[in-house]
């Protein structure tokens, strides 16, 4: 029987648990550090105390970049068995968190099976479950109904959960006041935002906010505060809104740690690359260095079809700058529910990002390997390079499908591949082209 409720309880008081020892050994960090780390706040170790299956990871300073993978089923696309596939591939990629964002039907079933059977950590947004948890209209939904489907969710084992809390009365007026382009773009804070315009009523996670907190501390859940005034394109980005909901966001943070609940906070959403580094800053300065989890940024508008590239771009650049945790985005973003195609070029795009950064900066063992395909690469070892990979598979494919002549070189450069006549020279071997006559 555990003598604490939360792993922030357990740090504070000089625990260390099981789940801070596997996080550490991960890592590559110090048990007693990490522990720090965790009681400050500065790394979450997201893992409800019903996730069995589970393999923990931390998110915040020091840690390694986590990404995460948004699945889940919807009115228009309600195939139970192609979202456990993504699931699967998530998992073989090595997603280190899946949120599942379903809003329609037996939601409960999918996340219970998801649960069941996932290592990585599993995040919900109970706004999005309400209506179809409830099964009624928005404004029919009181604010005690919006409590119980968090109670569900956590009770079932889910490990983060989004909660917009800091939409509140306050964060609405700055945006209304200061106007926008493409308005509220997150799904949870526009149904808030609505729910409070028509019931007049105060953001029901935000006014009942302790009793949210007394929730997700009994079953270990980590806070996720949500950015519902994200930008939504790049003109909208560091806004009045935006930047009203963050405090926001920096006070609601001290409130949770304050009950020993672990906290990460959203960040951005669209936002051009030269305006990255400093909202990283910002929102580490404001949320007293929590965890932040952002989403891309994307750095441009104009790519529908290629957002998990404009989102890589803005995610390598965010979490080289401080940023913790990347949500990956497919090239479906704003367009379709992603295929599982999709899925996977998304994490692909995703893990090169988070890795990108994590080189840059500094995280101990990052470059090691970089450093191993490089050797692989020397030697012309292909099937090392393939294992090395982050696809290997797709790599492999690329290479047998136009087979070079001589396996110790590719097709593109056959035997003037600068690999192999560098290191020909250096073995005292001369160098031929021509065949002898």
């Amino acid at each position: 029987m555990r003598n604490y409720a939360t792993q922030m309880e357990a740090a504070k008081k000089g625990i260390i648990t099981p789940e801070m020892k596997i996080v550490a050994k991960k890592e590559n960090i110090e048990e007693d550090k990490l522990m720090e780390l965790v009681a400050c706040g500065q790394v979450a170790i997201p893992c409800n105390v019903n996730h069995k299956s589970i393999s923990p990871e931390g998110i915040g300073t020091g840690m390694k970049t986590k990404i995460n993978v948004n699945l889940g089923i919807s009115g228009d696309c309600k195939n139970y068995d192609v979202e456990m596939q993504k699931v699967d591939m998530a998992i073989k990629f090595g997603a280190e968190a899946i949120m599942d964002l379903s809003n329609y039907g037996k939601t409960n079933t999918f996340r219970t099976q998801l649960i069941e059977k996932s290592p990585a950590m599993i995040g919900t947004v109970p706004m999005y479950d309400a209506i179809g948890y409830l099964d009624k209209d928005l404004l029919e939904i009181s604010a005690q109904d919006f409590l119980k489907v968090v109670r569900a969710h956590a009770e079932e084992g889910v490990d983060f959960m989004t909660i917009h809390a800091g939409i509140n009365k306050r964060a609405v007026e700055a945006f209304r006041r200061d106007g926008r382009k493409m308005n509220i773009v997150s799904r949870g804070g526009s149904l808030l935002f609505a729910w409070m315009a028509m019931t007049g009523n105060e953001n029901p996670f935000f006014e009942y906010y302790d009793e949210v907190l007394g929730i997700l501390r009994e079953y270990d859940v980590t806070i996720s505060l949500g950015d519902a005034l994200r930008p939504g394109c790049i003109d909208d980005s560091t806004d009045a809104g935006q930047i009203s909901e963050l405090i926001e966001l920096g006070n609601l943070t001290k409130r949770a740690w304050e009950k020993d609940v672990q906290v990460m906070v959203e960040g951005p959403g669209h936002m051009a690359m030269d305006e990255i580094a400093a909202n990283m800053k910002l929102q580490k300065r404001l949320c007293h260095n929590a965890p932040f989890y952002v989403l891309g940024p994307l750095v441009t508008d104009i790519a529908p079809g290629y957002d998990h590239i404009t989102s890589a771009i803005g995610g390598a650049i965010a979490a080289a700058s401080g940023a913790d945790f990347l949500c990956y985005v497919t090239p479906a973003e704003h367009l379709r529910l992603p295929d599982l195609s999709d899925v996977k070029e998304g994490i692909v795009a995703s893990k090169i990002a988070a890795h990108a950064a994590d080189i840059a900066k500094g995280i101990k063992g990052a470059r090691d390997a970089d450093n191993q395909m490089a050797e692989a690469r020397h030697v012309m070892d292909w099937d090392r390079m393939f294992e090395i990979a982050i696809d290997g598979e797709k790599a492999r494919e690329y290479f047998e499908s136009t087979p070079p002549a001589d396996r110790h070189t590719c097709s593109m450069c056959g035997k003037m591949c600068a690999v192999r006549t560098t290191n020909m020279i250096l073995e005292g071997k001369e160098v031929k082209f021509c065949s002898e006559k």
